[in-house]
């Protein structure tokens, strides 16, 4: 999968980040490496709190995409 993540210079310096497409998703970090490694974590996070909320039930069933 790929996102996309638009970046920020922090006003008390170094960078931060949000993902357009995952609502919630930001992080920081103090350099453009710190950022990125950080956004990979927060972006694996975010995708994985997701997938615990998802539950088939007797009247609704997951089905899953690959795009």
């Amino acid at each position: 999968m790929k996102f996309k993540a638009i970046l920020h210079v922090a006003e008390e310096g170094g960078y931060w980040a949000e993902v357009p497409a995952l609502p919630g998703c930001v992080t920081q970090g103090d350099t453009k490496e710190e950022l990125e490694l950080n956004l990979r974590e927060a972006i694996e996070g975010w995708l994985a709190a997701g997938q615990e909320e998802l539950r088939s039930t007797k009247d609704q069933q997951i089905l899953e995409l690959a795009i």
